[in-house]
C-alpha cells in the first residue's frame, strides 16, 4: 500500500480519544463529501465571535435563506466546508442554525482560518481513507476502527513518550470448492458445494503512540498460509 501521511494543527485542535462512532455520523459524511462536522473530530467544541449580522441559509450554497444571525455573540462551530461555516446560535428573532459565510465571525487565536483549513483538508482527506478501507499515518485509532473495524490482535505498552501499542489486522479470503454429484433420477451431473477454506492472504500492523498512528507495516502471505474449514450449510436434495 502506498504510504499516506496526515498530519493536524495540534496547537489548536485536540482530536477526541477512541471512542465508538454514531452511525448516524457517518451517513452524513456520505451524503455530502464536501462537508465535514466537528461534534466528533474536536473537543471542546469551537467557539465563534460574530462580529456581523450575516443571513443564515439552510443549505451550503446559499439558495435558501432561514433569517439573519445576531451579532456580539458566540456561537458553536458544528460543521463547514472549505468556503462556508456551519454554525448555532441566535438569531435576530430566535434561535438559529444554518450555513453563515466565514467573514461574519472572528476567533482570538492566531491563524485561526489558516488552521481550521488545515483541519478541513486533514479531514476530507482522512474520509476518502476511510471510505477505501484504508490506513495512514497520522490516522487516530477510532480512525482506524472506522476504516478495518476490529482488530484481530491487540498490544499496549507505556513508555517514556506516553502509550504506545500495536493493532493487527489479518485479511482472509474464502475459497469455495466444490463436488460433481449425478441427479439419480435425470442421470444429470450438478456441482455441490463441499466446504469453504478460509486462507490468511495478508496482514497489517499498526504502531501507535499517544492516540495517533505512527508506523504501517504490511506482509502478503504467498503460500498456502492457515487454513480454516467452514461447514457450508446443509443441502437438502428429495
Amino acid at each position: 500500500m502506498k504510504e499516506i501521511l496526515l498530519t493536524c494543527a495540534i496547537s489548536l485542535f485536540v482530536m477526541i480519544p477512541h471512542v465508538e462512532s454514531k452511525p448516524d455520523r457517518k451517513s452524513l459524511l456520505n451524503s455530502d463529501p464536501d462537508v465535514i462536522y466537528l461534534e466528533e473530530i474536536v473537543d471542546p467544541p469551537i467557539k465563534l465571535n460574530v462580529v456581523k449580522e450575516g443571513p443564515v441559509f439552510s443549505d451550503k450554497e446559499g439558495k435558501h435563506r432561514l433569517g439573519y444571525l445576531k451579532a456580539d455573540q458566540v456561537v458553536i462551530l458544528e460543521g463547514m466546508t472549505d468556503k462556508v461555516y456551519r454554525v448555532r446560535g441566535q438569531g435576530t428573532r430566535n434561535g438559529i442554525a444554518g450555513w453563515v459565510a466565514p467573514w461574519a465571525f472572528s476567533h482570538g487565536e492566531e491563524d485561526f482560518v489558516i488552521k481550521l483549513k488545515e483541519l478541513y483538508d486533514r479531514q476530507i482527506a482522512v474520509n476518502e481513507i476511510i471510505a477505501n478501507g484504508q490506513l495512514a499515518i497520522g490516522m487516530t485509532l477510532d480512525e482506524v476502527s472506522q476504516s478495518r473495524g476490529k482488530p484481530t490482535k491487540t498490544s499496549h505498552r507505556r513508555n517514556s513518550k506516553g502509550d504506545a501499542g500495536t493493532w493487527e489486522f489479518i485479511d482472509y479470503k474464502d475459497i469455495k470448492h466444490y463436488i460433481t454429484r449425478i441427479e439419480p433420477v435425470s442421470g444429470q451431473a450438478y456441482r455441490q458445494l463441499s466446504h469453504v477454506t478460509r486462507e490468511e492472504t495478508g496482514k497489517t500492523t499498526i504502531e501507535f503512540t499517544n492516540n495517533l498512528v505512527t508506523a504501517i507495516e504490511e506482509s502478503e502471505n504467498n503460500g498456502p498460509g492457515n487454513v480454516r474449514i467452514i461447514v457450508p450449510p446443509l443441502v437438502f436434495r428429495w
